[in-house]
Formats: C-alpha cells, sequence, structure tokens
C-alpha cells in the first residue's frame, strides 16, 4: 500500500477508484465547517467527501467560494493602463460538514475536526445518496426532480406532506405554479383527496396533456382529466366549470354587511338583523332577493344604500336557496378545483373561508376524506397585517389541521405578506427565486437549515431549480423540477 505525507499528514492512499480531488483542508478546522484551497472544478452548492480518521467518510458541502489575489487599486490601475502585470491568486471555499451514517443508519457528525492536509473529493452519488438518505421510491414517494448537478432523483414523502404542511414561495414569474403543478400530479397519481383555491385559473388545464417528453427525467405527457373536478361562482367566465354557490342560512347580519362598501356598517345592523330573524322564521330557505324584498318593506330605516350593496351581491350570483352541497365538492381520490378567476376579491375571501370552514369541521367528524387544501395567492387569504374574513380559519387549519387530517398547501410570490402563524407551521418549503429584501427575510426565518451561502443564493436561484427541505428530507437541497406531465396553466415560465 503506498502512503504519502501531505503538509505532515501521513496520509494513507486507499482512495476508492474514481474519486476527484478538488481541494486541501488547511488552516484552523472545526467539525462543522473549514476551508480548502481549490485544486480542481467545483461550485457553490456542490457536494464534496472528505476521510475522517475516526469515522471514515464524510459528505460535505460547497458553502461560499473566493478568490485570494495580490491585485492592489495600484496595480489595477497600472493594468488599466495597459501595463502586463503577473497577478497571483489562490481560490479557497468553506465547507458545511453533512456528516455521515453510524452502524445504526443515524445522521452523525464527527466530534473531532479533520486534519490539515486531508484531501477533499468531489463526493460520489452513491455517498450522496446514503448521507441525505435519497431513496428511490416511487410507491410512497412524490418524484419532484433530480438534485442539482446529479442524476439522483428526488422524492418527497407524502404523508409528511400532507400531515405537516406545505409552502411554495417564489417572486411572480419564478416557477411556483409550474412546481405546484408538479406536486398535484404527484398526489393525484397516489389518490390524494385535493381541492385547490385557484384566484387565476391556471390549474384547470391540467385537465390536457402537455408537451414536454424527457428521458433524463423519464416524465411523458399525461392527462388527469379524469380525476379532476371545476366548481366556480362565475360560469360565464369559466363555463367548464360547476356552478358554486352558497346558503345564507347561517350567516349572520355582520358576516354579510363584511361584503358590503359600507363604512358605518353599524348603522344597518339593526335592520338587516331583523330581516334576517324574519325570514327564519318563515322560509327555511332564502337568498339575497329574499332579504332585499323585506328590507324595501320596511319604512322604519333609510336602507337605500344597504340595498344597492346587496343588489351588487346579488349580481355576483354567489347566494341560492340551494347550495353547493360539500358532498359534491369534496370526493375521495379526487381533485377539485375551486376557479375564482374574474371572481371580486373580497368575494373570494367569503368562499375561502366559507369553504375552508365546511372542510374543517366535517374533517374533525369524519364526514370527508382525509385531504390537503391547496391555496394559491395565500397572502390574499392569511395576510400578515389586517385580517380578512379567511384570516381566522387559515390560521385553525395551519395549527390544528394535521390533527384531523386536514393538511394546507400555501402557495405565494410574497412571502413577507403571509401571516408568519401560518407560514411558521408548513413543514415541507419548496423555494424558488425570491428578490424582494423583505420576502427574502420572511423565506430565511421560516426555513430551517439553510446557510449564509444558500440564504445569499435565493435571488440567484436559476429558473427551474428549487430548494427544497422537509418532506422527507432532512437538509435543504436544490432540485432541478422535473417537467409537468399537463399543460401548465401559466404564460410567464417555461421549464426546460
Amino acid at each position: 500500500m503506498h502512503s504519502e505525507t501531505v503538509a505532515g499528514f501521513h496520509q494513507e492512499d486507499s482512495v476508492p477508484s474514481g474519486l476527484v480531488p478538488v481541494g486541501i483542508i488547511y488552516g484552523d478546522v472545526g467539525t462543522t465547517a473549514f476551508k480548502c484551497n481549490i485544486t480542481g472544478h467545483i461550485e457553490q452548492t456542490d457536494y464534496v467527501q472528505m476521510r475522517h480518521e475516526k469515522v471514515g467518510w464524510v459528505l460535505g458541502q460547497v458553502d461560499t467560494i473566493n478568490r485570494k489575489t495580490d491585485l492592489s487599486l495600484e496595480k489595477a490601475q497600472e493594468l488599466a493602463e495597459g501595463r502586463e502585470m503577473d497577478i497571483k491568486e489562490l481560490v479557497f471555499a468553506t465547507i458545511n460538514v453533512i456528516g455521515y451514517r453510524d452502524e445504526r443508519g443515524l445522521l452523525q457528525v464527527p466530534r473531532t475536526p479533520f486534519k490539515a492536509g486531508e484531501t477533499v473529493y468531489r463526493a460520489s452519488e452513491d455517498l450522496i445518496r446514503d448521507v441525505i438518505g435519497l431513496k428511490d421510491d416511487p410507491e410512497k414517494g412524490a418524484y419532484i426532480g433530480l438534485l442539482n448537478g446529479h442524476n439522483i432523483r428526488v422524492y418527497l414523502d407524502i404523508n409528511t406532506i400532507v400531515q405537516k404542511h406545505m409552502s411554495v414561495l417564489a417572486k411572480t414569474g419564478a416557477g411556483k405554479s409550474y412546481i405546484t403543478g408538479v406536486i398535484i400530479e404527484e398526489m393525484m397519481k397516489h389518490g390524494v383527496t385535493l381541492l385547490i383555491i385557484d384566484p387565476h385559473g391556471e390549474y384547470p388545464s391540467m385537465k390536457n396533456e402537455g408537451n414536454a417528453t424527457d428521458s433524463r427525467f423519464g416524465v411523458s405527457p399525461r392527462s388527469y382529466a379524469d380525476r379532476m373536478m371545476v366548481f366556480s361562482p362565475d360560469t360565464n367566465i369559466n363555463p367548464d366549470a360547476r356552478p358554486l354557490r352558497f346558503t345564507l342560512g347561517n350567516m349572520e347580519a355582520r358576516d354579510i354587511l363584511a361584503l358590503t362598501n359600507i363604512k358605518n356598517a353599524k348603522t344597518y345592523m339593526v335592520a338587516l338583523r331583523k330581516a334576517l330573524d324574519y325570514l327564519r322564521a318563515v322560509k327555511p330557505q332564502y337568498g339575497i332577493e329574499d332579504i332585499i324584498a323585506v328590507l324595501e318593506a320596511d319604512e322604519e330605516h333609510a336602507l337605500g344604500t344597504l340595498i344597492n350593496e346587496l343588489e351588487y351581491l346579488k349580481e355576483m350570483n354567489l347566494f341560492a336557496p340551494q347550495g353547493t352541497k360539500i358532498s359534491e365538492i369534496v370526493q375521495p381520490g379526487k381533485t377539485t378545483i375551486i376557479n375564482l378567476k374574474g371572481t371580486p376579491p373580497d368575494i373570494q375571501q367569503l368562499i375561502v373561508s366559507r369553504i375552508a370552514t365546511a372542510l374543517f369541521e366535517l374533517r374533525k367528524i369524519g364526514k370527508i376524506p382525509p385531504m390537503m387544501m391547496v391555496v394559491e395567492e395565500a397572502h390574499n387569504y392569511c395576510p400578515q397585517q389586517g385580517q380578512v374574513m379567511s384570516s381566522k380559519i387559515m390560521r385553525t387549519i395551519a395549527s390544528e389541521g394535521r390533527k384531523f387530517g386536514l393538511g394546507m398547501a400555501i402557495i405565494s410570490q410574497r412571502p413577507a405578506k403571509i401571516d408568519k402563524n401560518v407560514l411558521s407551521q408548513c413543514n415541507t418549503q419548496l423555494i424558488l427565486k425570491v428578490t424582494n429584501p423583505n420576502d427574502i427575510k420572511a423565506v430565511v426565518a421560516s426555513v430551517e437549515g439553510l446557510t449564509s451561502g444558500m440564504a445569499d443564493l435565493i435571488q440567484h436561484i436559476p429558473l427551474g431549480v428549487a430548494i427544497v427541505t422537509g418532506g422527507g428530507i432532512s437538509m435543504p437541497l436544490f432540485v432541478e423540477v422535473r417537467p409537468r406531465e399537463t399543460k401548465h396553466g401559466g404564460e410567464s415560465v417555461k421549464v426546460i
């Protein structure tokens, strides 16, 4: 066996064939991080492996790379003036130690530092799979793409996603709806019951086959039309949807007034309560037109403003004596899209509040199957600042839904504007490119295990790549998102 001495360190030459050296450990060395000079090609977030004298091979990841030179300001000026000059430079990296698997299969970090002078190698795919815990298990997992820079499939644990909530965060146009569609495809394959709150009508396109056939990812076009239903309050704008209607039976006067633009709602509270009490006494089912008729007959109060607002609600065609039954909306193993395209924001918030409340209450008593609610543009329904009609139930589902088998996926391009009480409950996170400083702070605060280098990369993540953590993954990973099987409803993103 050949041996050599590197910087005074005696090193046995027992390196597996195929490993490529990329650097040497130097300087002060810790157990969780160290520096190494760069002698081969390596990039930020790449995986490396080092041999530890007590535990064997250990996996690490490049956190930052820097180039140190002797080029001063004065020399740079001389170089700009055309003078030839030799520039001495060294490239070095900070390596974060991920760890190794012990004899019990548990992820551990060495308790003593690596030795200076130890060679750092580009990591083998076998070690990456073993240490990170990436198992090719399509029966239990949701296949979302490949580990960036490798042909290693990444699966998320479906039960973990549903039971512990999920968030997808990215700036507009960065691909959040695209990757959400990938997750939904995987959920449908595994028979998960889903309900999607779709403000812009992006998801009905999943009924149609996509056009991406990629041998590298192993994806072919597919339609899920047989597993999907679409409901909408406005079937004129969304003619392929079934009508979504609600009854007024369990709405109080304050709930109805909250849907109007009346600033001094207390002025009309008594009259509206009397109208509702009268209708409940004489009619088991009633609509907006019935309330208007009772108010028009009231000669004691000036109710013109209230009646005009109720006429507006009547035009929305949302309320009817016979509402849509929840058993129609939620069916085991099916995906239901609530297409809110063309619906005003205040009415959207009412719809989300009513549906989310029904799902939560019915799951508590087992009247509907365990399921997941996917909420696009979630900052509109559970804002950090202020209250909207759906705020309370969104917080309740975030904190208590998992106990009753009701998961939630929060999708937004404005992480800083989402209620932190909701966002903090999402244990699985998919982060794409984010550039707003406040949004970056919100993302970093909500994602465990992000290194400083990863945090800096959030605003530079390339299109089609996501930082993924949770869902059975023990550390943040950069994942190249697989192509969609179905047609993508958004128009601003193409993943190649």
